[in-house]
């Protein structure tokens, strides 16, 4: 029996359906906390083998034999330190989303995870039965209680765990990223340990799946809920944190490293970045081609791809019309240069007038409108997707959150491309973040953050045009998307009704919009896409 417990929180960028090649990263993630660390215990995140979320993989019975045989291969080579890791455990026909303790290359114990969430981004429930009994295990002396993620989120396993003799108590997650998250984790992580009496080691997934962002920030607490370790933001690792005894018999952390909480346009930031990262990477693509007009949108999506992937795997593409400003064609290039990427000016004028004089006999007797202002976007996407197939490099979208809301972009137009960066982000909030990327080193020329957004489709054109403010569509927006207030609700908050009508029918109206839109990093408590499922037929009224 030992006085003393050095677990280190493994906290990786795992693929989803990659069980051989997660194993093989487990593996060396346990040898490197054993060799480095003296581990005694390796935490690794919620369902590690196989990675989160597997989603409809689960029902392949291939990939059930992979699961298999993946943690047959763990078990053989992580050596004489103790593993929990997280695995999709298969009873007949029922599937657990288990913690498996591995010892002396053998599964020890098991737990399976009691609390399934079923909201927002997540679909448990689709696949996994819950457990109903705690699983608490001797690690060298010290009585230790297993959790997975939404376990802590509820009292019950907790309480269980204590009532069953835990003396501590180790939690495997995999939850996303979003703005505050992790203050909120660590809030509810504080009311269990207050309540129980018993301190806690919590180990987080990091990296990009499709969607979702992991952003690690795993963390070691003490019984009162004081923070005595945490690991970095978005950064791969195996962090140390030390158990031990004290005189009094009581298990306590000893400190460690904490590691500073990020501003809020810090952590959005590197959620974007290492969102396109991993989607570009995982995914095979050699590089990314976008467009890059000058604007504020596409300025901050260029930022972000060159942060993930370096210049040299980006290529920007100016496609100037006649209502295209010598602004934007001086700032465009002025950040290509400043950010040394690929940089191509390629015009639009002639397919533009080419489409119209082939559509001239059925525009006929028809005023011009919108529609000679999406032909623009949408020959511009030509080129785009043209330079993609070419070259294999994946299309960046560069619309925001605001614009996505309520329609403001171009069905096959500039909303096409295989990944978009910024789709959750508000308009506000792009400008707080292009902001924040300069003062890390002026790589957006002030004239773009400066200047009145434009899509300049139009002579003159301006956003405000067609929009009310984005200090009021935004608020509005964010009241409706991601708090669900009703229209006398947002009304208390001091806007007109008739705005509010303007903006809520148009964010209905264009559900079949979003529907055929890439996908894009999540950021908010609630994006287009997963946590998003309005019907595009509906007879609701306000």
């Amino acid at each position: 029996m030992s006085d003393t417990l050095n677990i280190s929180l493994a906290q990786l960028d795992l693929l989803v359906g990659d069980v051989p090649g997660n194993a093989g990263k487990i593996i060396a993630a346990t040898r490197r906390a054993r060799a480095e660390q003296a581990a005694d215990l390796v935490l690794l995140p919620e369902l590690a083998l196989c990675g989160y979320p597997p989603e409809d993989l689960l029902f392949h019975r291939a990939f059930r034999r992979k699961v298999e045989q993946g943690l047959a291969r763990v078990c053989e080579e992580v050596g004489e330190t103790a593993v929990m890791l997280g695995f999709p455990e298969y009873t007949g026909s029922a599937i657990h989303n288990s913690a498996a303790l591995i010892e002396h290359g053998r599964v020890s114990a098991i737990y399976r995870k009691g609390e399934l969430p079923n909201y927002r981004v997540f679909d448990e429930k689709r696949y996994f039965q819950p457990g109903a009994q705690p699983t608490v295990i001797d690690c060298r002396g010290l009585r230790t209680g297993l959790l997975v993620c939404e376990d802590i989120w509820q009292p019950q396993a907790t309480q269980l765990a204590r009532a069953d003799g835990a003396e501590l108590l180790v939690v495997i997650n995999a939850s996303p990223y979003e703005i505050h998250k992790q203050r909120e984790r660590e809030a509810i992580a504080r009311a269990r340990v207050r309540d129980v009496g018993l301190p806690l080691a919590y180990v987080n997934l990091v990296g990009g799946q499709d969607e979702l962002v992991f952003d690690g920030n795993s963390f070691a607490m003490d019984a009162q809920g004081e923070v005595v370790m945490r690991a970095p933001a978005f950064c791969e690792g195996v962090y140390p944190v030390r158990f031990r005894r004290n005189a009094q018999r009581q298990v306590v952390p000893e400190a460690g490293e904490v590691t500073a909480e990020l501003s809020d346009e810090a952590s959005v930031y590197g959620a974007l970045v290492l969102g396109v990262r991993d989607y570009v990477r995982k995914n095979g693509f050699p590089g990314v081609v976008m467009g890059l007009s000058g604007g504020i949108d596409s300025a901050l999506t260029l930022a972000i791809a060159v942060d993930a992937l370096g210049k040299d795997q980006v290529h920007a593409v100016m496609m100037p019309s006649r209502y295209t400003s010598g602004m934007s064609l001086e700032d465009a290039q002025a950040q290509a240069r400043i950010l040394g990427v690929s940089y191509s000016v390629l015009s639009i004028e002639a397919m533009f007038e080419s489409t119209l004089a082939t559509l001239k006999d059925e525009f006929a007797g028809r005023p011009q409108d919108a529609t000679e202002e999406n032909v623009q976007s949408r020959c511009r996407m030509l080129i785009l997707m043209g330079i993609s197939n070419k070259t294999g490099r994946m299309l960046l979208t560069t619309g925001n959150k605001s614009e996505m809301a309520v329609g403001y972009a171009t069905l096959y137009g500039d909303m096409a491309g295989g990944f978009a960066p910024i789709k959750d982000c508000s308009k506000q909030l792009v400008y707080r973040l292009a902001n924040y990327r300069n003062s890390q080193g002026a790589v957006i020329p002030q004239r773009v953050i400066e200047r009145a957004p434009s899509a300049e489709l139009r002579y003159e054109q301006k956003d405000s045009d067609s929009l009310p403010p984005y200090e009021v569509l935004d608020a509005i927006l964010e009241a409706f998307i991601e708090e669900d207030l009703s229209v006398d609700e947002i009304a208390a908050r001091g806007f007109d009704r008739p705005t509010i009508g303007r903006v809520l029918d148009l964010v209905k109206r264009n559900e079949y919009k979003r529907r055929q839109a890439p996908p894009g990093v999540r950021v908010s408590r609630r994006a287009f896409g997963r946590d998003w499922r309005y019907p595009i037929t509906s007879g609701y009224r306000r």
